[in-house]
């Protein structure tokens, strides 16, 4: 099974950058607006329990962390992507960090950049476009998050909740 661990903004956050998916991200009906925190890995089916185990360990060990969008940015010319940057917040990166050390497929092909995606896959031309019109209108948008998500994909492509865990930092 393929699965990835998340963080849901609130609504107020994901109806934003929705209304530019809606157009201009064809994952728009695969997934709600959200930071990665482990890309997609496999899992052999019989491994899930462990799987849930190992994040409900790595949730005790880490508390809730301020997410603060701050502006729109692009991963090109890599991809033609844009995206709300998320400030790189020292608990971001901490549990970014331990969910990539002796914890299922621990290979990061980029360097981490908190984000939440809101165009992907655009033309040259419509990329910059669309960046020059959204980099003026700029987000600043404040929440503390303290739970993720464990997804899970689905046969059609699109990803749902496998399990929460609250984020409480009672293992420190």
């Amino acid at each position: 099974m393929k699965f990835g661990v998340v963080a849901f903004p609130a609504k107020k956050l994901q109806d934003v950058a929705n209304s530019y998916r809606k157009r201009y991200d064809p994952h728009y009906e695969l997934i709600t607006p959200h930071m990665t925190l482990k890309d997609a890995f496999e899992v052999d089916e019989n491994e899930t329990k462990k799987l849930v185990q190992g994040l409900e360990e790595i949730a005790k060990r880490h508390k809730p962390f301020k997410l603060h969008a701050t502006r729109v940015s692009t991963f090109s010319p890599l991809t033609n992507t844009l995206y709300f940057k998320v400030d790189p917040d020292p608990g971001i990166l901490s549990l970014h960090k331990d969910l990539h050390t002796d914890f299922y497929d621990s290979q990061t092909k980029y360097s981490y950049v908190p984000h939440i995606t809101i165009a992907q896959k655009m033309s040259d031309s419509e990329h910059a476009d669309i960046f020059g019109q959204l980099k003026m209108v700029g987000i600043d948008h404040e929440e503390i998050i303290d739970r993720i998500h464990l997804l899970y994909q689905l046969e059609d492509g699109s990803w749902t909740v496998h399990d929460t865990f609250r984020l409480t930092g009672d293992d420190q």
